[in-house]
């Protein structure tokens, strides 16, 4: 049976800038979903319904309850931390927006 292994992140802690960019992450990581759902020909519905391709969370990032949104923000800072545990820096560039 498989068993998940994922890499200790636990004691990364993230910095005001990083948390930031996080939620910048999480709406771009619920775009990306979306953009996929929609491809596929999903479209939004009241509620999730697999054989008429329709899900609630097919409205903008900003529509979405809280707790669908800290789904999308728990995969972004995940991913940040990983990140930082591999021993990469993440620096913002006052010239890039």
């Amino acid at each position: 049976m498989y068993k998940p292994h994922p890499i200790d992140t636990s004691h990364i802690q993230l910095s005001d800038d990083i948390m930031a960019l996080s939620e910048k992450l999480a709406k771009n990581i619920h775009e990306v979903w979306s953009a996929g759902r929609i491809a596929e020909g999903w479209t939004f519905g009241k509620s999730r319904d697999d054989k008429l391709k329709q899900h609630p969370c097919l409205v903008p990032y900003e529509d979405l309850s809280e707790s669908e949104k800290d789904y999308d923000r728990a995969t972004a800072m995940e991913t940040l931390r990983v990140i930082i545990n591999f021993g990469y820096a993440i620096q913002k560039n006052d010239y890039i927006s």
